[in-house]
Formats: structure tokens, sequence, C-alpha cells
């Protein structure tokens, strides 16, 4: 089921750097708006079945339920700010690259929290980070000062989605996927909305073409891609499930050379490996320091 449930995250997030670039292309859609309709209608879809099902569990929720799911919404909120916006200013490759090194950034915050780094954490973050070089090649910045700003702006879009993961991590030992994802998203999606409101970028009057790009992002992105994580993240620790997602980087690329004809990147297949192989040996290196005594907390929890 966890394999399932990973593969079905890595599909979803994958296309979603594709189809918002697509999306925007068009022209008549604005970037706020795709980050707060995905989150909106996801929110309104995941709190259904609770508030018909177990209402009771809205009501049971307690202080810290809810900071950590608005700590997350929040996060989750400018990372979508940060990362569609890359997309006007940069590669999609590049800006999903950037946005997916949110594992390396949760190994920072773990040493500033002072937590030492088990070697093999170490190992699988170097193998997998070579991995992502393997298929971007360097290729960032693309030579104008545009396409720098969106590589930083992507770079931010990590960093806020290394906190929404940690974030979750926290508000998902108490609490189910439908409940957490519900406020988390309805939290993201009002933020955006004042963002919106001050930017003066319209939500709404697109034309048709515009709202199925918007429809299709969040049903394979949101639905699928981020509630899939959210789910695993209860189970699996916020650096093993940033690490997954870095399958997004070469996963975003394939869609993109099968749906939009794009060439595959040369080091796309030796990049594939090295990712796994990097996520492989930080999995098996947690699971042996579960069964070993330790002084330090496992990385990623409390």
């Amino acid at each position: 089921m966890t394999l399932l449930l990973a593969a079905a995250g890595v599909l979803g997030v994958s296309a979603s750097g594709p189809l918002i670039a697509a999306t925007l292309a068009g022209g008549s859609v604005t970037a706020l708006a795709i980050a707060f309709w995905r989150n909106a209608l996801a929110a309104v879809v995941m709190a259904a079945p609770v508030a018909v099902r177990e209402p009771a569990q809205f009501r049971r929720l307690g202080r810290r339920e809810f900071m950590w799911s608005a700590i997350a919404g929040v996060a989750l909120a400018f990372h979508f700010v940060c990362f569609i916006l890359s997309l006007t200013l940069t590669s999609v490759a590049a800006a999903t690259a950037l946005v997916c090194l949110q594992s390396g950034w949760i190994a920072v915050f773990s040493l500033v929290r002072g937590r030492k780094l088990p070697a093999t954490v170490v190992v699988g973050l170097g193998l997998s980070f070579a991995g992502v070089l393997a298929i971007t090649g360097l290729d960032l910045g693309g030579g104008s000062r545009d396409a720098a700003l969106g590589d930083v702006l992507a770079v931010g879009g990590g960093i806020l989605a290394a906190l929404y993961t940690m974030a979750g991590g926290q508000a998902r030992r108490t609490m189910s996927t439908g409940t957490y994802t519900a406020i988390c998203y309805g939290v993201c999606a009002a933020v955006v909305a004042i963002l919106a409101a001050v930017t003066g970028q319209r939500l709404a009057g697109f034309e048709p073409i515009g709202w199925v790009g918007i429809l299709a992002i969040t049903v394979a992105a949101q639905l699928i891609g981020h509630t899939a994580f959210n789910h695993l993240v209860a189970t699996l620790s916020p650096l093993v499930v940033s690490m997954i997602i870095l399958l997004e980087i070469p996963g975003a690329a394939i869609l993109a050379a099968v749906f939009l004809h794009e060439v595959l990147p040369g080091g796309i297949y030796g990049g594939l490996a090295a990712i796994l192989a990097g996520l492989a040996v930080v999995v098996l290196g947690q699971r042996r320091s579960r069964r070993e005594p330790r002084s330090q907390p496992e990385l990623g929890a409390d």
C-alpha cells in the first residue's frame, strides 16, 4: 500500500509543473488563481466525507492540531506562490529540480536544531542530489536575470515545502488524512486569496480552457499527489517523504517528453537510478537505526 501511494503521489506531483506551465501559457489564468482553486476545491473534497461520516473529528481537534495544520497551510501557500511564479521566469526542469530539494532543507533544519545526521542519511542525500545534477546538468539560471530570479524563487519554494512537510508530520501524529488536509488546504486557500486581493490578481473570469487546466492540476497534483504524501507522512519520516518527492524531477521530464514532446535530458536514466539508490540507502539506514539503541531522536521527529 505504501508503494502504491508513493507511486500515485509521484505521478500526481510530476504532472504539476507541466500542467501549470501549460495553463499559464494560455494567458488568461493568473498564478495565484491556480494556487487558490487547487487548494479551495481540494479542501472541500477532503472535508465533505469527514463532515458527513464523522463530523466529531473536527470538534475534537485541540490547539496543537490547529496550530500545526495552520503552519503547514501558510507554508504551503507561499510555497505555491514561489513555485508557480518561478515557472513563469525559468524552465520547468530548473524550477522543479530546485523546489524538490526539500529533503536537503529538512536535513539542514535538523542540524540547526542540534541533531546529528546519521552517515546513511548523508550518503543517501549525496547520491540523490548527484542524480538531480545528472538530470538538470546544472542548467540553472538560463543566462538571464529573470531566469536567475526564477531559480531563487524555486529555492524559496523548496524551503517552504520542507516546512510544510515537517509541520504536516507533526499534525498527522493525531489527525486523520481527511481532517488534516481539509484544514491545511483551507488555510492555504485563505492565505492565497488574501495575497490575490492585495496584489490585484483575479481569481475568476477565465476562458474555459483555463478552468480545464485548473481542474486538471487540482485532481492530479493536489488531490492525488499532495494528499498521497500527506497520508504517507504519518507513517514515514518527513525526510523519507521529501526524498520520494525527488522522483518528481525525472517524472516531470518524462511526462513533458510524452505529452509536450520535449527532449529528455541526457542524464535522466542515470539520475533516476541515483535518486532511487539514495532513497534506498536512507530508508534502510533508518530501519536499522530503529532496531538499535540511540541517544538522538529520529530525523524529522520530536
